[in-house]
């Protein structure tokens, strides 16, 4: 779930309740299942699924249980390490009745112990947290040493989409593809108007609201770099354009505060010291 973006609880919400009133779209161990998932999660006598796809930072669960509506014959896992988020997606995915969507608890740090090589078609990571901070930036799902993580789990023409409303992070994020042996096949600064039908998740729908436009690309694993480094500016203040009337209309989600305390530097070196502005 993008930081910030906290989800308003109902009255009377009991987190173990929800997770138990749902618990048959949660596997709550998915180390267990690394290698097996496309078979262990058919249904019985079916066919194993086609392919098995991962949402990783899924939030309450939309875009995941869409997906899985257009695509009965791929297993779509959600994952997130937030059990508020995870109580969500599970209730959506129970209350849609698709036998082809589930969720799990976890985080990227250990993708590599919950799926085995190769098990991949695609992994999803829509409006991933930016962590703006230099000192915070390898917590982010779009950074090299996670492509490369991808990289072990990801089938040979598996994929990797990002979507995101941060400017600065997409521009960072698309330094870190050649970093980690990735070719971009597309990416856009306005998803939305280029691919129109693509589903959106519940964070899409809201900072679209706020006027948020979507930058996105996919990208698929290469040739393995040898011993990658980090060869980019980490700080995603580095990324922020030095006009910020680009960002009068809309601030990227959890920059508010780099983009203000930017604002607040230039009116001070300006001498325009406008009413409201603190330091």
């Amino acid at each position: 779930m993008p930081h910030g973006l906290h989800i308003r609880l109902p009255k009377n919400f009991v987190l173990e309740e929800r997770l138990e009133r749902y618990a048959g779209a949660i596997e709550p161990n998915p180390y267990a299942w690394c290698g097996m998932w496309a078979w262990a999660c058919a249904p019985v006598g079916a066919p194993a699924f086609r392919e098995v796809r991962l949402d990783l930072g899924c939030g309450r669960g939309s875009f995941t249980v869409e997906m899985a509506r257009r695509e009965p014959d791929v297993l779509f896992i959600g994952m997130d390490a937030e059990p508020i988020c995870i109580a969500y997606a599970a209730q959506a995915g129970c209350e849609s009745g698709l036998p082809n969507v589930l969720f799990v608890p976890g985080t990227a740090m250990r993708i590599k112990e919950m799926f085995a090589p190769g098990e991949l078609a695609c992994i999803y990571l829509n409006f991933p947290t930016p962590f703006p901070r230099k000192k915070d930036s390898h917590k982010r799902l779009v950074n090299f040493e996670r492509l490369m993580d991808y990289r072990v789990v990801l089938a040979p023409d598996g994929e990797v989409r990002l979507r995101t409303d941060s400017q600065p992070l997409f521009d960072f994020a698309l330094t870190q593809v050649p970093i980690a042996g990735y070719e971009l096949g597309w990416s856009s600064r306005d998803a939305r108007a280029e691919r129109p039908d693509e589903p959106t998740s519940e964070y899409e729908v809201k900072l679209g609201g706020r006027g948020a436009r979507v930058c996105a690309y996919v990208a698929t694993p290469g040739p393995a770099p040898v011993n990658p480094t980090q060869t980019a500016e980490v700080s995603l203040a580095a990324y922020i354009p030095q006009d910020l009337a680009s960002f009068d209309g809309y601030a990227p989600h959890g920059m508010e505060a780099t983009i203000q305390n930017l604002r607040n530097r230039a009116a001070k070196k300006n001498g325009d010291w406008a009413d409201g502005i603190t330091l």
